[in-house]
């Protein structure tokens, strides 16, 4: 079987800083990255003068998930996943 068909689900937090509240950082992750995203928990302020945070559980591919990933971090997000978390 190949892995491109193989679906995974990966959860994370991701800060999302108050230079990108304006910006569609999560309809990227469906839009160009072909993830499915359930958030779980935010919380972003309307004022736009502090940060907000996202939990967020992405479905796709090992390699869809990957990208996305790799994405946030270019964007020089914080991510953590479960692991690193803990219990949510």
């Amino acid at each position: 079987m190949n892995d491109e068909n193989i679906l995974t689900s990966q959860r994370i937090r991701v800060r999302i800083t108050k230079d990108y509240h304006q910006e569609p950082v999560i309809s990227r992750l469906v839009s160009e990255y072909g993830l499915t995203v359930n958030i779980k928990a935010a919380f972003l302020g309307q004022d736009a003068i502090s940060d907000g945070w996202f939990d967020l559980d992405l479905q796709g591919n090992e390699n869809q998930i990957e990208n996305g990933l790799n994405y946030l971090q270019e964007l020089k997000l914080e991510v953590w996943d479960e692991k690193r978390i803990g219990t949510w």
